[in-house]
């Protein structure tokens, strides 16, 4: 490491650049000089080669053999510190620079009220960054950064992660605004007996999930979709409340409240973390079992299904039984392989939300 450091036309010295010149002047080898400065020659030579920075201790003797004062040489490596940091800073915005690219800035601009800033990057880095509240974007390329990303997501690329990882930040951030009681299982477990009977419910139920979820300590948010972030869902366990996140990609009543009931399941389970697409594994198949037998209940669905009668309206009273959103039922069929996607005549029983997410 050199004793100075060149950058933008500024040039720092390291104090060890200024204690070589005294060391030289004085006509003493470092040997002696160290000797009468009370500190050891391997000390010495490191602080005059800028490998070691000068301790308060150094600068304090170096102020009385020298007769300066202590801040004459603290503010010597502090000013060497901060061109490094600037130096470091720069070379992290060109690794930021590649984290970018895996982010789309209309999405940040649209959808959270970033400003425009076209073709300018380093400002769209430095507002992304704000926003979600990190040191660095680069941080989003970690899997596993707030949350585990379970078992079977071995498949997805880094674009992927970073994406993953922005829409679990921003979802967390909002979490962490909002007061809400402790976590309570059992009165989650309420919350979510009374989200059932909201299925049908198309206008209303998102705040009054929200907030039924809230008293149980549960965070629910929904956000707008990250393209290409490729996650279904996520819960984070805080402090004292969890984060329930899902995005606004699945909205489709049979799709929506599938994947809702996936995120409950995880935390009934104890199980934090992101769900992605086409997931497997025992903890990803323990929630799916859970959603699928919360939203119909096994032994109704079996008798159902036997008649093999899947007709409009035979879909409609079924749901009317078992008071769910039909969509529902339609979904739980289609997946089933018992009614096909492209069966137009019962497209009427889909119903797609439109939820405001992210006020």
């Amino acid at each position: 490491m050199s004793n100075y450091i060149e950058y933008n036309d500024t040039i720092a010295f390291h104090p060890g650049y200024y204690i070589k010149e005294i060391v030289d002047e004085s006509g003493l080898t470092q040997e002696d000089f160290a000797k009468r400065l009370d500190t050891t020659p391997k000390n010495l030579s490191l602080l005059i080669r800028g490998e070691q920075n000068l301790s308060i201790d150094i600068a304090m003797k170096l102020s009385r053999m020298m007769g300066t004062t202590v801040s004459y040489w603290l503010n010597l490596q502090n000013a060497y510190d901060a061109l490094i940091a600037e130096f470091k800073s720069e070379e992290e915005l060109e690794q930021e620079k590649e984290t970018f690219k895996s982010l789309d800035y209309k999405y940040f601009r649209e959808n959270f009220g970033l400003p425009d800033l076209p073709r300018k990057i380093d400002e769209q880095i430095i507002e992304v960054r704000k926003f979600l509240k990190v040191a660095t974007l680069s941080v989003f390329k970690k899997r596993d950064m707030a949350v585990s990303f379970r078992s079977a997501s071995n498949e997805i690329s880094n674009a992927n992660i970073i994406k993953a990882n922005a829409m679990v930040q921003i979802a967390i951030n909002k979490a962490l605004i909002i007061d809400a009681p402790k976590y309570n299982k059992m009165k989650f477990k309420q919350a979510v007996d009374y989200a059932l009977s909201l299925t049908k419910n198309h206008e209303d139920f998102y705040p009054l999930i929200k907030n039924a979820f809230l008293e149980a300590g549960v965070i629910f948010v929904i956000l707008p979709n990250l393209p290409g972030s490729k996650i279904n869902g996520a819960t984070k366990k805080l402090e004292k409340n969890v984060m329930l996140m899902v995005n606004d990609r699945r909205l489709n009543s049979d799709t929506f409240w599938f994947t809702l009931f996936h995120e409950i399941g995880h935390i009934i389970h104890g199980d934090y973390g992101i769900s992605f697409e086409q997931e497997t594994g025992e903890k990803e198949e323990i929630a799916d079992k859970f959603a699928a037998d919360s939203l119909i209940d096994p032994g109704e669905y079996e008798k159902f299904t036997k008649e093999k009668i899947f007709s409009l309206a035979t879909i409609q009273e079924f749901a009317d039984l078992i008071d769910r959103d039909p969509g529902i039922v339609l979904g739980r069929l289609q997946n089933d392989g018992l009614v096909r996607y492209d069966d137009r005549t019962l497209q009427s029983l889909r119903h797609k939300y439109k939820v405001k997410t992210f006020c």
